[in-house]
């Protein structure tokens, strides 16, 4: 009887410890968001819509959107709550996006229930670049607000205004809580 009670006590313990040892790992990281952090989370945005459009050429819809939710996992904010998400094509009723399968449906389309998208990543963008107007930092948060030129197999340059909302998580992976963008205005 003893030394079940010990194996019990022993597998409490070590639950106790494993439990404790993501809280404790969470408390170390530094949530503090940096302007290099930033910079980092916008270029890899950049890369992740040029692997969505080339995936897309030489893979079809099933290799981008593959790709697509990869890069909603990775740099978006989804496992945190809702993200603010409004498209620079997108209008009407389905403007703003707040949920994953939105978002999706913008980056590759074939959505019924989002019926306006075409798919704006794969739309064949070869190159990105950015350049921000300004950049915020609040503890782990930050935004940024500029320009983002994107250049498509042909050769011409989309630019968009593009206003971004970051936040470090608990583990310190900066996410993307706000994505706005829209077309300069033409005046």
């Amino acid at each position: 009887m003893t030394a079940l009670k010990a194996i019990r006590n022993s597998v409490g313990v070590t639950l106790l410890l494993c439990a404790a040892i993501p809280a404790y790992a969470a408390s170390q990281v530094n949530t503090n968001i940096t302007e290099a952090d930033v910079e980092a989370a916008q270029q890899a945005w950049g890369k992740a819509l040029i692997q969505i459009s080339s995936d897309y050429a030489s893979g079809g819809l099933e290799k981008a959107t593959t790709t697509a939710k990869a890069v909603l996992d990775a740099a978006y904010g989804y496992n945190m709550g809702p993200v603010l998400f409004k498209p620079t094509l997108a209008s009407g009723e389905q403007t703003f996006r707040t949920s994953y399968d939105g978002a999706l449906s913008y980056f590759v389309g074939n959505n019924p229930s989002f019926k306006q998208d075409k798919g704006f990543a794969l739309k064949g963008w070869t190159q990105y670049q950015f350049k921000n107007a300004g950049v915020y930092i609040n503890g782990d948060m930050a935004i940024t607000m500029g320009n983002v030129m994107l250049t498509d197999k042909s050769g011409k340059v989309t630019t968009v205004d593009k206003t971004w909302g970051f936040k470090k998580d608990q583990y310190g992976k900066v996410r993307i809580v706000l994505h706005h963008s829209s077309l300069p205005y033409a005046g």
